[in-house]
């Protein structure tokens, strides 16, 4: 509970720890199936980004049953499930309320050995930051919320945040690294503020270099931006320098909060190549070394 870490980790012996997290949210696509899918993917993620393995499963539901037929919590729980066989996981219950409104998740208990556990710090100047999924999620929930949203960039974005984390996270276990967290509500910018918050180290982004989601940039230029953007950039002001060659549109994205980002790995330079191209050969595509982290401005990120 000292930092802001991606889930809390138990010491059972010193073979093996335990590593427990919870999320849950409203829908944030139409179809239910995916909503499903997309809830238990995001839950997930944070155990792949301690390096650990998901081993169980509880399901989180708040319905209004009063209001919504019953058809669409099983679209939701169909959904969930077949992610959570995908990733190994086994369903061991859940607890249902009654609510006004409808929400999903997962609360998830993964195992890892007690040396091997991957901390959000721990970047070294040096260091390269891979990032495996592009950004834009927010604002395109923001835009199909406002029926704004071109359904190409709506499939595109439901595919990335209902895919999981697990093959990057294997990889990145395979390799020398430093630190790991996965992207979601505070945004790249805000989560890399966490990586370096109160250590000696700074960090540069190639805003260039960062993926983003295809025809992000009209719906940015639209106003499509989310509050919670504008949250993540009044908070993280002070720590962060954007160039003045940056767009604004892209300096936009930095900030959008993700749902089911991707994992963002601090890893030596010698190492950051290697495991790049096996991202790829193995389908993850759109992994992109989008900056470094250096030895000053100490606390700060500068976007170039």
């Amino acid at each position: 509970m000292e930092r802001a870490e991606d889930a809390g980790v138990y010491k059972l012996t010193d073979e093996l720890a335990i590593i427990q997290t919870l999320d849950f949210f409203t829908p944030i696509v139409d179809d239910p199936y995916s909503f499903g899918q997309i809830a238990v993917a995001n839950a997930l993620s944070d155990v792949y980004a301690m390096g650990g393995k998901p081993l169980t499963a509880m399901n989180i539901v708040c319905f209004p049953i009063r209001t919504m037929n019953i058809s669409v919590l099983k679209q939701i729980l169909a959904g969930g499930i077949a992610k959570i066989h995908e990733s190994g996981t086994s369903l061991v219950g859940g607890h249902s309320v009654e609510d006004a409104e409808l929400k999903y998740g997962l609360s998830v208990t993964g195992i890892i050995h007690p040396t091997k556990v991957v901390l959000n710090t721990g970047a070294r100047p040096g260091d390269r930051l891979i990032l495996t999924k592009p950004l834009g999620t927010g604002i395109i929930g923001t835009a199909l919320k406002g029926d704004l949203a071109d359904q190409k960039i709506v499939e595109q974005a439901t595919r990335s945040m209902a895919s999981l984390n697990r093959k990057a996270a294997e990889l990145m276990q395979e390799t020398n690294l430093n630190a790991c967290t996965d992207i979601t509500g505070f945004g790249l910018l805000g989560h890399l503020c966490e990586m370096i918050e109160g250590t000696d180290s700074g960090i540069t982004i190639y805003a260039e270099a960062v993926p983003t989601f295809p025809g992000i940039k009209e719906l940015v230029e639209m106003g499509l931006l989310p509050g919670g953007l504008h949250r993540n950039r009044e908070f993280r002001k002070n720590m962060v320098e954007i160039n003045n060659v940056v767009p604004r549109y892209l300096a936009d994205i930095l900030f959008d909060p993700q749902t089911s980002g991707g994992l963002l790995i601090s890893l030596p330079e010698q190492n950051s190549r290697e495991l790049l191209k096996r991202m790829h050969e193995e389908g993850i595509g759109e992994a992109a070394i989008i900056g470094e982290v250096t030895a000053s401005p100490k606390g700060k990120i500068t976007v170039s």
